[in-house]
């Protein structure tokens, strides 16, 4: 494992398979995880928002098109007291009671809320392992936690996903073996 990184954050285009790899990591590991993902929704085959969904299940939504916000990200209204009420609690309670915290994702949409800003370095500052997605384009919050020493961040594209995979798998098990949360025969599919 890359010397004190404990944060994995997935990178790249829209629709590149940001959230399907990060599901499939999480599912794959036999760890107690907490925190959240954030999944689009659609009528008639339009996108008509995104949902916010904890890994308790419980779901709101983020963002809408018809959601009428200060905060807006493209033609989506955002919801920030969703965020504030669901997805900033999951990662406060991922950090104090998961073996792995999920944030998927670090992007312009919960960017709008400072509570949730508070809760992702609270989450890198607690050196519990991260397995997230952080936004592409350039942001001055996003690109300071892009630069923070214990994260490593991971491009992803349709041609190296397979390979991503893999690597990421090595490197959230050791971090988890590190910190005693998963032993050598603990991983599903491991052997």
């Amino acid at each position: 494992m890359p010397a004190g990184k404990t944060a994995f954050l997935v990178t790249g285009r829209p629709g590149c398979g940001k959230t399907t790899l990060i599901r499939r990591l999480v599912s794959s590991v036999g760890v107690r995880p907490g925190g959240f993902y954030t999944e689009d929704f659609r009528s008639a085959g339009r996108r008509q928002g995104f949902r916010l969904v904890t890994l308790d299940g419980r779901e709101a939504v983020l963002a809408a098109a018809d959601i009428s916000s200060p905060f807006r990200v493209s033609r989506y209204g955002v919801d920030v007291a969703a965020l504030d009420q669901l997805g900033v609690p999951a990662l406060e309670g991922a950090v104090d009671g998961a073996d792995l915290v999920v944030v998927d994702e670090i992007g312009k949409m919960e960017m709008a809320s400072e509570r949730f800003r508070h809760a992702v370095e609270r989450a890198l500052e607690s050196g519990v392992c991260l397995l997230g997605s952080i936004m592409l384009a350039p942001h001055p919050w996003a690109d300071g936690i892009k630069r923070r020493p214990n994260v490593l961040v991971v491009g992803l594209t349709e041609e190296n996903r397979s390979r991503v995979a893999d690597e990421l798998s090595a490197l959230l098990t050791a971090c988890l073996r590190e910190r005693g949360a998963v032993g050598p025969s603990e991983l599903k599919g491991s052997g």
